[in-house]
């Protein structure tokens, strides 16, 4: 059943010390919606102000937030979980509304609380170290939190990431700053309520939403903001660096973006690698920073396998993100569409189309669609080939030898996620040691990721590293020595 949501009744405002307020200078901006290229919703655009009042709130909120014990702060966390539990379809409604993510595969809700939920028996984990190594002394560690933080969320999968960031920071005793992308604020407006109704403290959590060069900026710079985690395009993450250098050298965790690779061999289950590496390519409709774009198969089974991958990848249900057949929707707004539409020229320039040249209409005529599109033939060092498309687009090239595979694959700025598809244990191993990436999956493929092992990226994909247990923990937390001088 699809759940409807008034216009009326949609949070467009920021959050910040606790209350709902509209920007300092009224500011708004057009959400378009994808599919009917209408709007859905004026959104309050924070400014440079709001920005600074966000941070203050936060600085003024920690003391208090972190003198509480994980229990206390714990809470919280439970009441919350239940409460986006209970409004999980208007979550994924607003999802299909503001970014065209169909309500069908919509999963960022449960997946939201279950990280609200495991954060909040966490805190207690958070222990230092001792040492009684140096004569007359007690020397100690302590794991403190940083203070006020700040957390700048991609517009693919915001819910999931709001969890991922925030929880871990909160339960540990920081408080935080949120920037929601301009392109999917919707979800985030409504945890926010969420959040309020749940009884959080005010400053403890602030989100405003709003343009990277304003209020993404003024976090980057801000002295009084700690550390800072994103997750979105290595262009970016490049700013948001520099901008740390050139402040206050404050901590940062960088997940970026993605070119990855997926390599099937001739003994590999064709079936199965076909079925996981289009699921990859095609969920979110290739809107995903660790979607297999491109993928290398053996020359022996070539044929099959692209046979296999093109009559999987035809088969989806284009359309309306709203209705539960529909598990391929428009993409997030005109600039990501029109970014994508660049990228399928060079490719029928560069290489051969066989899946996806005629494009996709939808019955109005209207929405940002991109039909499941194919390339093979195409050169190594083609754009397509070399920067990262966030689209249903994969090319599929050839490959003869091992070593040619494995340079081939390692051929890029970008090192998020690979792939090797083998039933040789031998050759599994030697492919999951020489990926230069984060996340080698053997004999499977993204958006599949362990929950225990951690997520981040080589190269230009990214610095630090996000998951359980602790690394997201760790990451919110700075280390003291304290040394203790006895009187013997």
């Amino acid at each position: 059943m699809t759940v409807t949501v008034a216009e009326e009744s949609i949070e467009t405002r920021l959050f910040i010390n606790g209350e709902f307020v509209e920007s300092e200078n009224a500011k708004t901006f057009d959400l378009i919606s994808p599919k009917t290229q209408e709007v859905v919703a004026r959104v309050h655009e924070a400014s440079e102000q709001d920005t600074n009042r966000a941070v203050a709130a936060a600085k003024a909120a920690q003391p208090a937030w972190a003198a509480l014990s994980p229990d206390q702060r714990g809470k919280y966390f439970k009441t919350l979980a239940t409460l986006i539990r209970e409004h999980d379809k208007e979550f994924a409604t607003l999802e299909a509304l503001s970014m065209g993510h169909p309500i069908s595969s919509y999963f960022h809700g449960a997946a939201c609380a279950k990280i609200f939920e495991h954060y909040s028996e966490a805190g207690y984990g958070v222990q230092g170290t001792s040492s009684v190594n140096t004569p007359g002394f007690v020397n100690l560690t302590f794991r403190q939190p940083y203070g006020v933080v700040a957390a700048i969320i991609p517009w693919n999968v915001p819910l999931l990431f709001f969890g991922k960031k925030l929880a871990p920071a909160l339960i540990v005793g920081n408080t935080v700053i949120l920037k929601s992308s301009e392109k999917a604020p919707l979800t985030s407006a409504l945890l926010a309520k969420l959040i309020q109704e749940a009884g959080f403290p005010p400053g403890v959590i602030n989100v405003i939403t709003g343009f990277g060069n304003v209020s993404g900026s003024v976090l980057s710079y801000h002295m009084d903001v700690r550390a800072l985690s994103f997750t979105g395009s290595t262009r970016t993450g490049r700013l948001i660096q520099e901008a740390s250098a050139k402040s206050n050298l404050k901590a940062i965790s960088l997940e970026l973006g993605g070119k990855s690779p997926a390599i099937i061999f001739e003994d590999a289950d064709l079936d199965a690698a076909a079925a996981a590496t289009q699921f990859s390519i095609q969920t979110t409709s290739g809107q995903t920073c660790m979607a297999n774009s491109r993928i290398y198969v053996q020359d022996t089974v070539a044929d099959r396998f692209i046979e296999l991958f093109k009559t999987k990848f035809a088969a989806v249900n284009i359309g309306d993100p709203t209705l539960p057949e529909t598990n391929h929707g428009p993409l997030a707004d005109k600039m990501q569409y029109d970014n994508v539409m660049k990228y399928l020229e060079i490719g029928k320039k560069d290489g051969k189309i066989i899946l996806g040249d005629e494009p996709y209409s939808s019955p109005d005529g209207k929405g940002y669609f991109i039909s499941p599109t194919i390339f093979i033939e195409t050169p190594e060092d083609s754009r397509i080939m070399k920067e990262e498309v966030f689209g249903p687009v994969v090319i599929i090239n050839v490959f003869k030898t091992e070593e040619e595979a494995l340079a081939k694959a390692n051929d890029t700025e970008y090192g998020l996620y690979a792939s090797v598809f083998t039933k040789n244990i031998d050759r599994a191993l030697k492919f999951a040691k020489g990926l230069e990436a984060g996340t080698v999956g053997v004999n499977c493929t993204s958006p599949l990721t362990g929950q225990d092992t951690p997520f981040g990226g080589y190269k230009g994909s990214g610095i630090g590293r996000e998951g359980l247990p602790n690394y997201s923990l760790d990451f919110f937390l700075e280390t003291k020595s304290v040394l203790l001088k006895l009187d013997l």
